[in-house]
């Protein structure tokens, strides 16, 4: 691949077995989200008191949203770190972004119990500065527009807007500047809603460096995710796959990936956990399925020569993309301990997502799916080059 080369539409049909079936996933989501809107989340979800919050939240918003930071990852080593080799990354990383993120605001309206209530958090005379919830809300709001916006010459580009792309790049520095805050505060704030919730969170992931721990596998995640989609897009498009890129680029996330480790191991010795990661309990399984996954890139691309392998690279980025969301997974939601004195007053809670809620969490991501598939084809997204056998 040319790393130097344009950005050119891809061409070709938008109706095939992918996008048919993505669409008949959206319309099935589309129907369910209806009957919860007008029948509330009781019609369509198993929450309860004891978990107010199910995979809507813990898989479409605080797992979507990590997902979607290759954008800002990419962006941050561009921009801010001035390695202007990965330029060619950059836009469909961004695009795999701006779904990823509008899709976790869309499904951050769907889990509210009373969303008709939703524009409460921008009026001023009801907005609560002194809550998590509140800086995540606004910070993520914020973000998706200045996503829109950093993606816009794409559009541009398309219709021939040369002007107002001139006008725009005027301001871009100011964009990717917010760019690169906005997810910064808003991923560690997501790790900042467990600390608040004191001892209901299980001590494997109970501390006060979540919001760092958070952050941190933010930006890995956002590098696993462009070794995914990287890979993903060119067996499906028939291109080239971009090593030369992809292969210091992970090379970057292992880098990460070990001040996280490090940092985590230490936390736990620190706060003396380590005996609950033994203790025969749900908890302590998934607890070494999650540091399994987040040590398995280092046998997977652990040597230069392994970082040359295409699949080696696509694994890598599978297996830290799990990791990251089995971190988020547990701390919502498996080692999420119902109401304190539930127990004692006989009430015992269980959660386990109904058939419809999964279909909604499936058919978000089909979203995704079905709208890259459609710009990449139909507007300059990825590096031209002329389609391999």
């Amino acid at each position: 691949m040319n790393a130097h080369a344009k950005p050119a539409p891809l061409g070709g049909p938008l109706l095939n077995a992918v996008t048919f079936t993505a669409g008949v996933l959206i319309a099935v989501m589309a129907v369910i989200v209806l009957v919860r809107f007008f029948y509330g989340l009781g019609a369509v979800t198993h929450l309860n008191d004891g978990y107010p919050w199910g995979i809507w939240i813990a898989v479409d918003v605080v797992i979507g949203s990590a997902f979607a930071c290759g954008g800002f990852s990419v962006a941050m080593l561009v921009y801010i770190f001035n390695r202007s080799e990965y330029h060619p990354l950059v836009r469909p990383a961004l695009l795999a972004s701006l779904f990823g993120y509008t899709l976790a605001g869309v499904a951050v309206i769907v889990d509210l119990g009373r969303w008709w209530n939703v524009w409460n958090m921008f009026n001023p005379w009801t907005v609560n500065p002194s809550s998590v919830m509140f800086e995540v809300a606004v910070c993520i709001s914020a973000y998706i527009i200045v996503m829109w916006i950093e993606f816009a010459p794409t559009f541009f580009e398309k219709f021939g807007m040369t002007e107002a792309k001139r006008r725009l790049s005027k301001i871009m520095f100011l964009i990717v500047a917010l760019g690169t805050l906005l997810p910064m505060m808003h991923q560690s704030s997501l790790g900042t809603l467990l600390v608040v919730a004191g001892e209901q969170i299980h001590p494997l992931w109970q501390t006060p460096l979540l919001p760092a721990l958070y952050l941190t596998t933010a930006i890995t995640m956002g590098y696993a995710v462009v070794l995914f989609e990287s890979c993903l897009a060119s067996a499906a498009y028939r291109r080239a796959i971009e090593t030369p890129l992809l292969t210091p680029l992970a090379k970057v996330m292992l880098g990460m990936l070990i001040a996280y480790l490090v940092v985590r191991v230490g936390d736990l010795l620190w706060r003396g956990a380590w005996p609950r990661a033994f203790a025969p309990s749900l908890e302590a399984i998934f607890f070494w399925l999650e540091m399994a996954a987040f040590v398995a890139p280092f046998f997977l691309i652990g040597s230069e020569t392994q970082r040359r392998n295409p699949a080696r690279l696509f694994l890598a980025g599978v297996a830290l993309m799990l990791a990251g969301s089995l971190l988020r997974l547990n701390g919502f939601l498996i080692g999420y301990q119902t109401v304190i004195g539930a127990e004692t007053a006989g009430v015992n809670y269980h959660y386990f997502p109904s058939l419809t809620e999964l279909l909604v969490t499936v058919g978000m991501f089909a979203v995704e799916v079905l709208g890259y598939v459609i710009i990449t084809r139909r507007f300059p997204v990825l590096p031209r080059e002329a389609a391999h056998a």
